[in-house]
């Protein structure tokens, strides 16, 4: 569900992240971390109940994994009491190539988003105003908008082709609200061409959008969670778990690329792109910057871009308790992180027992009483969150330090972890 760009104020003191138990893990190779399958497993941290758990040792199967090409149907909706002053053709233009192309960056090139709009307006039988159509949307009401969006369009659309189903209602009927766009997970499936319809994206942006919208929404479809919290009055600040660093935090962010973790739990990165530190000691890791796939350029330490990286090391994780780790990555303006604000190893964690909106990822800010890039940022005090190139920082409450030594003449990150 998309939420307001509000300028932020700033903060008077350095956000306290939350201090869990002692480093659990107990025995690792100091130094360069061996290949194979099996070195990230050690920190592959169960999925559980939570809804959208970021456990990642299984994937849950009533999600559609997007390691391979999916196919997704556009289906426009209007109204009776209103005339569509826009084409599907321009609705689809605001969305595609972009989201499709946000992706593929994302995944490094396994997972291919096509789009297949309908092309024509589908007749919904009420009145927009009928459907009561707002953020926290009545059950009843949102229930009878889907049945009857399924309805009218089953006769021209042959559900059972498609993996995402992308219901896009008239931005300009008098009834819909753009704050409503979100992702509907139904407890009991619509049923239509002999499939189950479990889940639905409902598009009720204005014409043109909000920024990536549509690739936050769909980030839910493959059982991603929401980043950002949301305040209990609507007046705070939405994003002080994670800032600019990722989707499914804010779809303005400067350097909004998926976190390697997400990339991780998605299929993104191969078990051998994964370091697992752990034991007590030292551990040093080149990572390469999160947003370098195998034609995107990065800076080398010469000054001159280099293409081919994407393959190599792209997370490093300390594993902090059951259901917790630390994560570290190297960010910079590469790929879909274009404007980012900063680069350096960002560091985060994750927890798999929060849900979605309770913060189960929150970045760490290695620079607590500075803040960066005022102008653009969503959350300034986290612009400057990543450990730059010659600095150490220690996480508060962990025991865990991390330097960010130097860089190699690809563009990679030497960084040394400390536990103990």
């Amino acid at each position: 569900m998309p939420r307001p760009f509000r300028r932020p104020r700033l903060r008077s003191t350095a956000a306290v992240c939350t201090t869990l138990s002692a480093l659990a893990a107990t025995s690792l190779v100091s130094g360069t971390s061996p290949t194979g399958p099996d070195r990230a497993a050690p920190c592959a941290l169960r999925r559980t109940g939570a809804h959208h758990s970021e456990g990642l040792d299984t994937w849950n199967a009533a999600y559609p994994r997007p390691t391979r090409r999916l196919d997704a149907a556009m289906v426009f909706l209007s109204f009776p009491d209103a005339v569509p002053r826009t084409t599907p053709a321009e609705l689809t233009a605001d969305h595609f190539p972009a989201t499709s192309r946000f992706f593929e960056r994302s995944s490094y090139g396994r997972f291919t988003l096509r789009p297949h709009p309908l092309g024509h307006w589908i007749r919904m039988p009420r009145p927009s105003t009928a459907y009561a159509v707002r953020r926290d949307w009545n059950p009843v009401r949102r229930s009878a908008y889907l049945r009857d969006a399924v309805a009218a369009a089953d006769p021209e659309v042959d559900f059972s082709r498609y993996d995402v189903v992308y219901f896009v209602a008239d931005p300009d009927a008098p009834g819909v609200d753009s704050d409503a766009t979100k992702v509907v997970n139904l407890d009991t499936p619509l049923r239509a061409d002999g499939r189950d319809i479990r889940r639905v994206v409902t598009v009720f942006e204005r014409h043109p959008p909000d920024r990536l919208v549509l690739a936050h929404e769909t980030g839910h479809v493959f059982d991603l969670p929401d980043l950002y919290q949301r305040p209990v009055d609507g007046k705070g600040d939405w994003d002080t778990y994670v800032g600019d660093w990722d989707l499914m935090g804010s779809q303005f962010g400067l350097a909004p690329d998926l976190f390697a973790w997400h990339k991780w739990k998605l299929g993104w990165l191969d078990p051998g792109q994964v370091v697992c530190v752990r034991s007590l000691g030292t551990t040093r890791v080149t990572l390469e910057p999160l947003g370098a796939g195998p034609a995107t350029p990065v800076t080398g330490a010469a000054g001159v871009p280099v293409f081919g990286l994407g393959h190599g090391t792209k997370l490093a994780v300390v594993r902090t308790g059951p259901d917790s780790v630390l994560a570290f990555e190297a960010r910079g303006p590469v790929g879909n992180d274009g404007s980012a604000c900063r680069s350096g190893i960002l560091v985060y964690r994750v927890r798999s027992g929060a849900a979605s909106g309770g913060g189960p990822v929150r970045v760490i800010d290695a620079h607590p009483h500075t803040a960066g890039c005022w102008e653009g940022s969503v959350y300034p005090p986290l612009a400057d969150a990543p450990v730059g190139l010659g600095e150490s920082f220690t996480v508060p409450g962990e025991g865990v330090r991390v330097e960010a030594e130097s860089r190699t003449a690809s563009g990679a990150w030497t960084v040394k972890i400390t536990a103990g």
